[in-house]
């Protein structure tokens, strides 16, 4: 396990307690370096949307613990947020969550000349993804090959 995942875990093992006492998701951890600065990002949610006090009472928290616990050796940024409109599709229950909505797929190599798809998720499983188009035609889609699927959302 890289040091990376070491820390997404330990964060999110101490941030789930945090977000189910609150009757909040915890949607997802990341711990990423951007622009020279690292990032220790987690995402949570609860029907209707999380605001920003809700963020900031989980990361006054989650903050406090983390100085406790002390295991990240690197200077971070801690950041608590919604996932927002188009929340990336990364876990199985996000997968679950989402059949029968429409979502935004980008593929890493084409399809039928594509490399960017909208469809209704029909399906998953741990090695496809499967979508319906308005013609009702399908697309059986490798998830290897998925470099990026999300919640589509129009304006």
């Amino acid at each position: 396990m890289t040091k990376r995942e070491t820390y997404e875990q330990r964060t999110e093992a101490l941030l789930l307690p945090i977000v189910e006492e609150r009757h909040f998701e915890l949607v997802d951890v990341e711990f990423v370096k951007e622009a020279g600065s690292w990032f220790l990002r987690a995402y949570i949610d609860k029907p209707g949307g999380i605001t920003i006090d809700d963020c900031e009472a989980v990361s006054r928290v989650l903050s406090d613990l983390l100085d406790e616990e002390n295991y990240i050796e690197e200077a971070y940024i801690l950041e608590v947020s919604s996932p927002g409109l188009g929340r990336p599709l990364k876990k199985d229950k996000d997968f679950a969550r989402s059949i029968g909505e429409s979502v935004d797929v980008r593929l890493f190599r084409a399809v039928e000349r594509q490399k960017e798809f909208t469809g209704i998720l029909k399906a998953w499983d741990k090695d496809t993804v499967t979508l319906e188009f308005e013609d009702e035609a399908t697309l059986v889609i490798e998830r290897p090959n998925i470099a990026l699927i999300r919640l589509a959302f129009d304006f």
